[in-house]
């Protein structure tokens, strides 16, 4: 239920979204934006597109929901910029970056899929099944939340380079940030990301962005400071990448430039963090620097950045920690370190985010076809998560006897809002125009048959055939 007392100036920014979420609708507005509501407006999980045709708010049959899918149109763009807007306009900007599988297991009429990771409990091997993988760019806070901020997602083709798909993405956010006005004294916006992502090749391609990137790094990684040693005896060039900085050595000689120590946590205990400025690895003219070609001189680039080791006394649940925490920073100015080691904690806030909306908004419970299909899906649901999350604070806490009570201070869970939002919904309305009165159509003509979908091989099978 909405508080009598309720604040008008989150009611109004909600409205407000509401409407500029209207205008960025290009084609099938009134539906699409009703199905958005249809998935924030019921209270169980979504499992089928066709049944959320049945919620109250959606006024429309179900042959107008998969129209709208099919041949809807958003103009992206404004709705990335209407994402940016929602930002803090105080605290300093960090984002997480992660990619996701749209699992299409059995949809042989689905083109462009490809086989990507999908997390699976049944042993420790890493699994993959086909689909569509989508990574997604969200703002995170900077305190304990399950709520996070996504500002962009976008459908990675089968074939294209992670790197340079990356690098664009966090390039557009840093120019719609650039276009919004930051501030000169705001530090340059963090981007923290796994290990999966090649950290050397990232900041090449993000070279001149004013930006920061840290990334976490495998312990088995050899780093080189950049100082030359004492001069060779006899000819030749003197070695022009330095000493030698093995992650994996038992004793590390070298000092580090800049020590953290944080002597007691409320979850990990003693925190210590060392770190190396000027480091860089050597790279190797393959996968992305591959794809460069004639771009690249004949000596390739020295990307130097700051190598950081985490060591914590314990992990939240008491165990031992069994490996080190190694990161990578590389921006316009030197990292700060205490700013670095709880940054990359936030970035697991993104997994709250994927679970709701795959277990509760039914992100990948949608049977679609094409893939333009699934990118329409996936900009309502983050326009209604984004509405969810400007809603926190005007909806009571409609908790069932056998759960617990919301922490003190702290916002309700987005489960618990959406549980609540169909309130707010009616005292806001919807911009949305009432469907038309309409009859049944004339029919297939007659001596028409449909003919069947054609078929699309993985695009692993088709490298293989070399059909690529």
């Amino acid at each position: 239920m909405l508080h009598e007392d309720a604040d008008v100036e989150p009611l109004s920014q909600l409205s407000l979204f509401r409407d500029r979420f209207y205008d960025c609708l290009d084609r099938r507005a009134d539906t699409l934006f009703e199905l958005a509501d249809a998935v924030m407006c019921t209270e169980r999980p979504v499992t089928s597109l066709v049944e959320l045709s049945l919620e109250p708010v959606f006024r429309r049959g179900h042959g107008a929901l998969y129209d709208a899918l099919a041949d809807g149109r958003i103009d992206e763009d404004r709705l990335r910029d209407l994402l940016v807007d929602q930002l803090p306009t105080g605290a300093p900007l960090m984002f997480g970056v992660d990619a996701t599988t749209f699992p299409r297991p059995n949809a042989e009429c689905s083109p462009d899929r490809g086989l990507h990771y999908a997390p699976c409990r049944c042993d420790g091997d890493r699994k993959v099944v086909p689909g569509w993988e989508f990574q997604w760019v969200t703002g995170l806070e900077w305190g304990s939340s399950s709520w996070t901020l996504p500002v962009d997602a976008r459908r990675l083709p089968e074939g294209s380079c992670p790197v340079a798909s990356t690098a664009a993405q966090i390039r557009d956010i840093a120019g719609r940030l650039g276009r919004r006005g930051q501030g000169p004294e705001r530090p340059a916006p963090l981007f923290i990301l796994d290990q999966g992502y090649a950290a050397t090749a990232l900041a090449h391609a993000l070279d001149g962005v004013p930006v920061q990137t840290l990334v976490r790094i495998a312990g088995d990684r050899v780093f080189y400071d950049g100082r030359p040693g004492p001069r060779k005896p006899g000819p030749g060039r003197n070695g022009v990448h330095g000493r030698r900085f093995e992650l994996a050595a038992p004793v590390n000689l070298r000092r580090p430039d800049q020590l953290l120590t944080v002597p007691e946590t409320s979850r990990y205990g003693r925190v210590e963090v060392r770190a190396w400025h000027r480091m860089h690895q050597k790279v190797h003219r393959i996968g992305y620097f591959a794809t460069l070609g004639a771009k690249l001189f004949s000596r390739l680039p020295i990307l130097e950045g700051t190598v950081i080791e985490v060591r914590v006394e314990c992990l939240p649940d008491g165990r031992s920690p069994h490996r080190t925490l190694w990161l990578w920073h590389r921006g316009p100015e030197l990292p700060d370190l205490d700013v670095c080691w709880r940054a990359y904690l936030r970035r697991f806030d993104m997994e709250h985010t994927f679970k709701l909306m795959k277990s509760q908004l039914g992100w990948t419970a949608a049977r679609l076809r094409h893939p333009e299909q699934a990118v329409r899906w996936t900009w309502l649901l983050i326009a209604a998560y984004t509405q969810l999350r400007l809603a926190r604070g005007l909806v009571d806490d409609l908790r069932r006897p056998w759960e617990r009570r919301p922490r003190p201070g702290k916002p309700l869970t987005p489960y618990r809002v959406r549980r609540a939002f169909r309130h707010v919904r009616d005292r806001l309305g919807t911009p949305s125009r009432v469907p038309k009165t309409s009859h049944p159509g004339p029919g297939r003509p007659p001596g028409v048959k449909n003919t069947p979908a054609p078929r699309h091989r993985l695009g692993s099978e088709l490298r293989k055939t070399g059909t690529a």
